[in-house]
């Protein structure tokens, strides 16, 4: 518990260094507010994926459902948080429910296909929506408000994504630590034992899949609002797998780790993108040791994941 309070205890030293005067400038909380959105988004995955068993290859599609969720209200002059985050979080959370009562009639590499697969559907959709920019991507005419008030924009952005990231991860620990959580384990662990004992595993592992979902896009709302663009490389495999890639860097099964291993992949973009263009040339190799060295990822070292 000590580990994450530290982790938002230090995010959270952001804004009283810049209010301190501290120059910080605008690109490090900036680029931390990066880092807090695919966290969230990483967050989401590791309920599935941690907790559940579930690979979902196809975590992108809830995201870019989010962000363009904000796209299309923004075109109809809709712009506050109070519509545009139920309507991002229940359009996820229906896809998921759809999607999910076919995937989750199979098991291993064909559900990681399946989730691929829906996933490249929300992205040639999304690339076919001439109205919102088709391939080329929307730009938003104006970022999301929260009752008026202007928190995605300027200074207010940063502490209000640290907030939102916050209340997601204790509301994941709360899910984890809960009737629900213990059992969506226990499926993971023994799926036909738990299903003797009574529990509906199709209905639990669903019931997961649209939580994570619904979380994802709101990751997706606050990712269109601080790139005050969407397009559809929102929903591409990549981007799945860039989820993927942090919560096993960072421990599976462990919500901090998932936001560690968001600051880890984030980060290291962002470093050897400056060294050279041909940067995932160094980052491939540099994953696979990470992956070999560090088994239980980087919230386990030393032993301890919590």
């Amino acid at each position: 518990m000590k580990l994450p309070l530290a982790i938002f205890a230090l995010l959270a030293l952001v804004p009283i260094l810049s209010a301190l005067g501290v120059p910080l400038g605008g690109f490090v909380p900036l680029l931390l507010g990066r880092v807090m959105i695919f966290a969230i988004a990483a967050m989401s995955l590791d309920l599935i994926l941690g907790i559940g068993g579930l690979a979902s290859f196809g975590h992108a599609a809830p995201l870019a459902i989010g962000a363009y969720a904000v796209a299309i209200l923004d075109a109809a002059n809709i712009h506050d948080a109070v519509i545009v985050v139920p309507v991002a979080m229940a359009a996820a959370g229906f896809f998921a429910t759809a999607t999910g009562a076919v995937a989750l009639r199979t098991r291993g590499v064909n559900f990681i296909m399946i989730t691929l697969a829906f996933a490249q559907m929300i992205y040639f959709a999304a690339a076919s929506l001439a109205d919102y920019g088709g391939d080329d991507g929307y730009t938003l005419y104006s970022r999301t408000t929260v009752l008026g008030a202007k928190l995605l924009d300027g200074k207010a952005f940063y502490p209000t994504v640290l907030v939102v990231l916050f209340l997601v991860w204790l509301k994941l620990r709360i899910i984890a630590a809960s009737r629900f959580g213990r059992t969506l384990s226990a499926i993971r662990q023994n799926r036909p034992r738990a299903q003797a004992l009574g529990f509906n595993a199709f209905a639990v592992e669903l019931a997961a899949m649209a939580i994570a979902s619904a979380l994802c896009a709101l990751a997706g709302v606050l990712l269109a609002n601080e790139a005050e663009f969407v397009s559809p490389a929102f929903a591409s495999w990549a981007r799945s797998g860039d989820l993927m890639v942090m919560v096993i860097l960072g421990g599976v099964g462990s919500l901090h780790g998932a936001i560690l291993g968001a600051f880890a992949v984030v980060m290291a973009e962002e470093a050897l993108g400056r060294l050279t263009q041909h940067w995932p040339l160094l980052f491939g190799p540099s994953l696979v040791l990470a992956v070999l060295f560090l088994r239980r990822g980087i919230a386990g070292i030393g032993g301890r994941r919590d």
